[in-house]
């Protein structure tokens, strides 16, 4: 997409941190982080959201979810971490390109907003 933030950090238009790459997806830290500990995990393919997956893109989540707690344990995130995806205006997510967020670092809160 022309003009999503992620794909332009996807094609290194935007410079970002990066934690992890495959030819799947890329995982940096966040600019704002909400915790010690916080990075996000995008596919390189163009998917809007949770709500934009289909049998055919949904591989990728597997993947993801795989890489995640590779990525958590390279970390040192072994007391334990959240996973959070925003999907919509209403749910908070303001980049329209399916990311997940890995939260740690610190005891987080278990209130979740």
């Amino acid at each position: 997409m022309e003009n999503c933030l992620f794909c332009k950090i996807i094609s290194g238009e935007i410079p970002s941190t990066k934690v992890y790459e495959d030819e799947k997806i890329l995982a940096f830290r966040d600019i704002a982080p909400q915790a010690p500990t916080h990075i996000l995990v995008i596919p390189k393919e163009h998917i809007g959201g949770v709500d934009e997956l289909t049998e055919s893109n949904s591989a990728v989540v597997s993947h993801i979810f795989v890489k995640i707690a590779e990525i958590a344990k390279n970390e040192g995130l072994s007391n334990g971490y959240r996973v959070v995806s925003n999907i919509g205006e209403d749910g908070g997510q303001t980049v329209r390109h399916l990311h997940f967020h890995i939260l740690g670092g610190e005891k987080l809160s278990e209130k979740m907003s």
